[in-house]
Order: C-alpha cells, then structure tokens, then sequence
C-alpha cells in the first residue's frame, strides 16, 4: 500500500511539471525545484508551496494547476487526507471549467494520489482510467507517460498482468521521447522493475534494475539515488538475496540521513530491521525497531510507528524479553484494530502467535491463534457474502445456471484450499495444546475426526456426481443414461406431445484423425457437443454414446416437429466448421431417431429396442450419403409380426412397404426410398455399444 502510494504522488507531482529544457516562466522553475523535494521534505516544501499561492492569480493556468497539484501531493504525504482530496477536486474542477483537458489530467492523477493515501482503493483506480483516457486525447507525451504508468499499476492491482506489463511499457516508450526531464522515465522503469517482480520474472527485474541504475548514475540526482537504492532492496529481498538486500537498504538509510529526509526515514529503518529479523539477529533489529519508534514520533504516520511496534515485539520476543515484546505487539495490533484493517491484522496475529510459540509461551500462542482464527472467519464470511453478490450483478438470465455451477465449482475449489490452510493452523494449534493444555486434546481431536468425516462425505458427493460425465465433452456418460431411462415409466404417455432418441454419428470421423490427428479428432468432438447444448434445450439429455457417436432424449417435443429438431442438429454442426491448428475442418453428422415412447398397437416397446431401431435408422442415412437424419414413424397401427420385421431388417421393411421412413436432408440430394432387387445388408443395433 505505501509503495503504491507512492507511486501515485511521484505521477501527480511529475505530470504537473513543464519540460525544463523549454523558456519557463520564474514561478513554472520555481515549481519544477520543488516538485522532487516534496518526498522527502514534505512539510518544509508544503509552507513554501502555500506561500507561492497569494501571488498565483497572474500566472497561466497550468502553472496554477500545477501549484495546486503539489499541494495536494504534499498533504497526501502528510495524511492531511480531507485537505488533499478537496485540493484535487478543486483542480478537477478548474480543469473542466476552462474546458482544458490537460489540467483535468493532473486533477484526476491528484484525486487518484489521495484516494490512495486514505486507503480507497476502488476510486484511486476510477480516477486513474479516466486520467488515462483523457491523457490520450491530449496528444502531451508527458501526460500519457504519468497517466499510463499509474494505469499500469492499478492494472497489476487487479491482476491484470499482461495488460499492466503492455501499458507501463506504452508509458516508458512516451518518457523516453521527453528530454530535459528525467523523472517520468525513471519512475516508470521502476513500476516496470515491480511488475517483473510480481510476475516471478527473475532476468528481466534484475535487467529493468540494471537500466534504472545506469539512469540514475548519469543524472545523480539526490531522490533518484535513494529510490534506486529502495529499488534494489526489492528486488533482492524478492528473488532470495538478503544480504544484498540489506546492504542497498543501509546505503538507502546513510542516503536520507545525510540528505535530512526524516519522513522516509521510518518505512527505510523498519526495512531494516525486518531484514535482521529474517537474520535472528534480534539484537540489532531491536536497535534499528527502536530508531524507527523515534524517527515515527510527530509525523503523524501511525503506519510507520504499528510496524515499529511490531518489529520490536518480534525482536525483545526473539530475545526472551517476552513482556516487553508483547506490549509493543499489543500496541501495533490495537492501531490495526483502531483502523480496521483485518487482513493485516490478522497477518499480524500469525506472526505474533508463532513468535509466543518460539519465545516458549504456549498460552499467550493459543490467545492469539483464538483472536486470528475470528478475524480469519469474520474475512471468510465477508468475501462470500461479497462473492454471491458479485454472482447476483455478474450473470445474464440465459447462462445464468450454467455460471452457477462455475462459481460453485471455484467456490469448492476455494473451500479445499481454505480447509488445507486452517489443517496447517489447527496442527500448530493442536502441538501448542499438547505441550500446554493435554487435559483437553481429546475433546479437540474428536471435533476434528467428526470435519473431516464430513468432508469426506460431501467429496464422496462429488466424486459421485463426476462419475456420470463425459471427461473430453462434459456431457452426460452412457452410464447416467441407462440409469435415467431405467427410472422412466413404461406406459405411453397421452397426448400429441411425446419423446424422441436421436443417434448421431459424426461423418468420416477416422478419416478426421488420420489426416489431422486425435487432437483434432477431440476438438472436433468438443465441437459437435457445444453445438448439441446450444441448439437442444435445458431439459432434453445430451449424451456421448462411445466413440463419434452421440445420443440426445428429448423427453417433450411434439410429433410433428421432431423432423425439424433433427433438420436444426444437421445444419447447427454443418455450418461450425472447427479450427484446429489455423485449418478449417468440416464436420458434418448423420442421424437416426425415433419417437419415445414407441408403443405399436398399445404396448409400449423397451427404451433398449426403439434405441435399436434408432441405430438401424442412422445407418440407412450413412448407406444413403451422409449428412442426413433417417426417421422412424410412431408405429400406431403396426402389428406383431409387422413390428418383427421391421427389429429385424429396418431397410426391408421400408422397401417392402410396412412403414414410411422419414428423411431429412442435411444438404445432398435426399436419396430415394430403395427398389424392389435393391436389397442392402441390414445392420442391427447394439445397444450395449
């Protein structure tokens, strides 16, 4: 939070400044002098900045904005925060009077810097893409390379690393075409320098450091050299070097001392003694703890004095002085608690739960796993409370389910990870018990065996529900089918609207992996599934049979437009041709189907033997050319040994009269009903395939 901070001040302050290397009015110089001070001698830079303003009225109003501008940065650092905000908006708003975008940018990056010193995350980012935009409209390179630095930024915030990554370069390419002016740039090589960072790109941090060194070793100016040196610390305490870390960390501190910069003094001297406290050299951690207490006190950054207190703790812990160092725990938790930052607080009470651990207080331990477990259930409840909400505002009424099940997958996802993290806590907590509390262990363990008796049930659960999909297609397996129709009553049911099986074969499937691979074959039978889905409804069963093959039930369709939910299956995979690998591959299927119930004469037929025929049907439509659906009539009136013909020779039965097939094209010619001599061989079903 303080480095992004930061980062925020240095773009409201750089952005407001003209190109030294242009004719600048005295007050414009005046301002570009002060501009890099403000870091480091805020309150002295403050009174000299309100004692430019009574003569401000007759210098032009960029130069006003920019007056105006590091007023609010410097009572941003301050934590002046009602002070800054309303500065900024006065500039926003001077800004839109004069209609002058520009001004408006340097208002917005102002707001964005105050929003982030009172911890408003979400409007530090609106100003901040508003910057951008505008930014953009002015055509001023200096504009986009601060707007575009803070935008990147703020991207990386929302974990949108390949955005931040490009946008921060965009905005180190517009500082490199500034001269005169060295600041923008190095500010954006160092944003570049935290990106690699948070993306675990070793060799490119330590290549952006390398560039941002060289920088600041031409310019030697005093601000880049201690920023420099923060830079380093960084990335070596990032990628596992400490004692490079703590050695540019020390030359960070000899820098600020000899400059007199008491307000960067507490963040770099608590730096220091963390890094110690990384060492077990609890000693002078303590030492440099105590300094940054000192350095803290009257600068009204209660920030800077909780971690003092903290490490301090950690340290007279790590030391025995076990009553000294939970005094100073104690006082930096009650800030965390005073300002309710829990997930600190909380991180805080891990570290000071396992400090008790090693320092040999067992009770003090379990006082704080019991004070960190609250917060942890009081955050866990929120974010799900945040997340169903985000569920209601996110989805569209059409894939609203089908989202749904999503966020309840993520949310078991997030559910295991949790009960992995609170299995880690709970062991700890149980060797404390052990060594502390024995004469309760064994109401704890049983708790335990009872959780995790009933985690194991609701994965169970899961697994169960796993079982009956399709992995490649995450359609339903035939297993779920046989299971379905099993459950179904055997009597027809009344009325014209009724059911119907569709077996569908995909066209030259072998012919699709020999050419182009199995890789394509899948994607090819991912393809035709999606098409299923999104042409069937809801309730109709979408099945992968075996194979190319695939099976839909519709349990509720009428008679009448069963041939135009089959016309609707052929050309919905016909017209998706699927890309594999930059080539276009078409599929096309061929399918039989069959009313369900199918009840010729009154008695309804076995789900297995109109299955049968349905698969009799698919092959007359590949005999016939493919690209085709083959249906079976509804067999009213046939009788037992019309019904035995047509189980036992589909194609005969046709040719010889005994019922009308129905054929739909799905883009060849339709083929003619066969001719008496045309016998072909007939194919029966297997409907255990």
């Amino acid at each position: 939070m303080r480095a992004r901070l930061a980062a925020a001040l240095a773009a409201a302050c750089v952005a407001m400044a003209p190109t030294p290397a242009l004719a600048l009015p005295a007050m414009a110089q005046r301002l570009i002098e002060l501009r890099d001070q403000v870091r480091m001698f805020p309150d002295t830079v403050l009174a000299r900045l309100l004692a430019l303003q009574p003569g401000i009225g007759a210098e032009p109003p960029r130069v006003q904005a920019e007056l105006l501008a590091q007023i609010s940065s410097a009572r941003a650092r301050l934590n002046q925060h009602d002070a800054a905000a309303a500065t900024a908006d006065q500039i926003v708003a001077y800004g839109r009077a004069l209609k002058d975008d520009a001004i408006v940018v340097k208002g917005l990056l102002a707001q964005e810097a105050a929003a982030y010193a009172r911890d408003d995350n979400p409007a530090a980012q609106r100003y901040v893409f508003e910057a951008e935009k505008l930014a953009l409209r002015t055509g001023d390179q200096r504009l986009r390379a601060e707007a575009g630095l803070e935008a990147g930024v703020a991207r990386a915030e929302l974990g949108d690393f390949p955005g931040a990554l490009a946008t921060v370069q965009s905005a180190i390419d517009a500082a490199r075409t500034l001269e005169g002016d060295p600041m923008p740039l190095f500010h954006a090589l160092r944003a570049l320098t935290r990106l690699h960072i948070q993306t675990k790109d070793r060799a490119k941090a330590y290549a952006t450091l390398g560039e941002l060194t060289a920088l600041a070793e031409q310019q030697r100016l005093p601000l880049q050299m201690v920023l420099l040196k923060t830079s380093e610390y960084i990335v070596n305490v990032s990628f596992g070097r400490p004692e490079r870390a703590r050695r540019a960390l020390l030359e960070c501190l000899a820098l600020e001392r000899k400059l007199g910069a008491r307000y960067m003094l507490p963040s770099t001297l608590n730096n220091v003694a963390d890094s110690y406290l990384k060492a077990h050299d609890y000693p002078r951690a303590a030492q440099y703890a105590a300094e940054a207490l000192r350095a803290a006190n009257g600068l009204n950054f209660t920030g800077s004095d909780a971690a003092a207190h903290s490490n301090l703790g950690q340290a007279y812990l790590g030391m025995g002085r076990i009553a000294e160092g939970k005094r100073h725990f104690e006082a930096s938790l009650a800030w965390f608690e005073q300002t309710q930052s829990k997930p600190d607080l909380q991180s805080l009470l891990l570290e000071y739960g396992q400090a008790l651990e090693d320092a040999g207080d067992m009770t003090g331990a379990i006082q704080a796993y019991h004070r960190e477990r609250a917060i942890s259930n009081e955050l866990f409840q929120a974010k799900r409370r945040q997340a169903v909400l985000e569920l209601q505002e996110w989805y569209a009424a059409d894939q609203k389910q089908r989202q749904i099940e999503l966020l309840s997958r993520e949310n078991r996802i997030k559910d295991v990870e949790l009960d992995n993290r609170r299995l880690a806590q709970r062991l700890w907590w149980l060797l404390a018990i052990v060594f502390g509390l024995a004469s309760v262990a064994g109401g704890l363990l049983y708790r335990r065996v009872r959780q995790a008796n009933g985690q194991l049930e609701a994965k169970n659960q899961t697994l169960k529900a796993l079982s009956t999909r399709d992995p490649l297609t995450g359609l339903y397996n035939r297993r779920h089918f046989h299971d379905t129709m099993d459950r179904l009553p055997a009597a027809p049911r009344a009325g014209a609207a009724a059911g119907a099986l569709f077996l569908l074969d995909i066209d030259h499937f072998k012919h699709i992996n020999d050419r182009h691979g199995h890789a394509a074959g899948d994607a090819v039978l991912k393809a035709v599934a999606e098409t299923l889905r999104v042409t069937l409804r809801e309730t109709d069963l979408i099945v992968r049979w075996g194979g190319e093959e695939f099976l839909a039930f519709l349990p509720a369709v009428p008679r009448g437009r069963v041939d135009e939910v089959a016309l609707r299956i052929l050309r919905g995979v016909s017209t998706h041709a699927v890309v594999h690998q930059g080539r276009d591959i078409a599929v096309h299927v061929s399918v039989g189907f069959v009313p369900f119930p199918l009840a010729p004469a009154g008695v309804p037929l076995a789900w297995e033997r109109v299955l049968n025929l349905a698969d009799m049907a698919l092959y007359l439509a590949k005999k016939n050319g493919r690209n085709r659906a083959y249906g079976v009539p509804a067999l009213d009136h046939v009788g037992a040994a019309a019904l035995a013909a047509i189980e036992r020779d589909l194609e005969r039965a046709w040719r010889d009269g005994l019922l009308e097939l129905t054929v739909v094209d799905g883009g060849a010619p339709a083929p003619r009903p066969p001719d008496a001599g045309d016998a072909a061989p007939s194919r029966q079903a297997n409907t255990g395939r």
